[in-house]
């Protein structure tokens, strides 16, 4: 197991990652002020000469958006998600940190990977494009995760009871798909997976489930909690017979009670993590935690207890 990331400090320098869309000009000032978030917590984020570089709907040819992973730096923040992290793992020599790693949705695919190769540091939370708008609790939340203060537990409802310990992971569950069954898939037998995803209509989300069911993985579990899922009803399908915006289609909360109903592990809804404008709280991938189904209650071990736990420094 690697050894814990040591917390941020005061003055500690701050590496920018366009590792997926290309930036609009609209996104600019959203990313000054997620940038001056930091810049509040004593953080030293570095210039990005390449913010407006763009090759296709890309942020930059995949060797540039790579080239942000390099160098050295106390955190890694993501700018924004969209596609095309998962492309630069094509690449087996792609540098991937050894320390806190800051994003979610389409980075997913490298705080995966990271774990996959077994560092520790991944962040699912906040992008620097939506760091500004998260509530003031929840950009808290990351703070006190980057500084190694303890976490409050966060709360949802039950669905299946029970209690699980085991290491959390998260994730985007459309990008978390098309990395199962590849090098950069986690391990997931024991771990307590926290779900969320945006736009996808009811009848791709029980698709994706189900591949998940049909090739074990869901069953490999410990504990499931689910974050939100916006904007996932009442999107125009794409085939007639699927159209979910039909008075006898599923809901995005049919579909997922559903599918994680019998799968005999503790189960919980309605976490404050994922897209949204109501908090996207961060959660740290490998730490241990404990989901208390019966009580709806996710807690996860704060970094300083699991650097002592670790017997690492900081």
């Amino acid at each position: 197991m690697a050894p814990a990331v040591a917390p941020l400090r005061r003055g500690d320098r701050v590496r920018l990652v366009a590792a997926s869309s290309a930036l609009a000009p609209e996104s600019l000032l959203r990313l000054e002020a997620g940038i001056a978030v930091l810049r509040t917590w004593g953080l030293q984020p570095e210039p990005h000469a390449a913010l407006q570089r763009r090759w296709g709907y890309l942020a930059g040819l995949d060797r540039q958006r790579a080239a942000d992973l390099e160098g050295t730096a106390s955190l890694w923040a993501c700018v924004r998600g969209g596609w095309g992290a998962a492309r630069l793992l094509e690449n087996p020599n792609l540098a991937l940190p050894s320390g806190w790693l800051l994003g979610f949705s389409d980075v997913t695919a490298l705080l995966w990977a990271q774990r996959a190769r077994g560092l520790s540091g991944g962040i699912h939370g906040p992008l620097l494009t939506t760091l500004a708008s998260e509530p003031a609790w929840s950009q808290e939340r990351l703070r006190q995760l980057l500084f190694g203060e303890p976490l409050a537990p966060l709360q949802g409802q039950c669905w299946q009871p029970g209690v699980a310990e085991g290491p959390l992971l998260a994730a985007n569950l459309t990008v978390a798909t098309h990395l199962l069954g590849s090098p950069h898939c986690p391990p997931l037998e024991g771990a307590i997976l926290v779900l969320e995803d945006v736009g996808e209509a009811p009848y791709r989300l029980d698709r994706m489930l189900t591949h998940w069911r049909l090739c074990g993985a869901l069953q490999q579990l410990a504990g499931l909690a689910l974050g939100r899922f916006d904007d996932c009803d009442h999107i125009e399908g794409d085939h007639a017979e699927v159209d979910e915006t039909k008075a006898d289609g599923f809901s995005t909360a049919q579909v997922l009670h559903e599918r994680t109903a019998d799968l005999g592990i503790p189960v919980i809804a309605g976490l404050p993590v994922g897209h949204g404008n109501t908090g996207n709280a961060a959660l740290p991938l490998g730490h241990r935690a404990r989901l208390n189904a019966s009580a709806g209650c996710l807690s996860v071990e704060s970094p300083s207890a699991e650097s002592l736990r670790d017997g690492s420094a900081g």
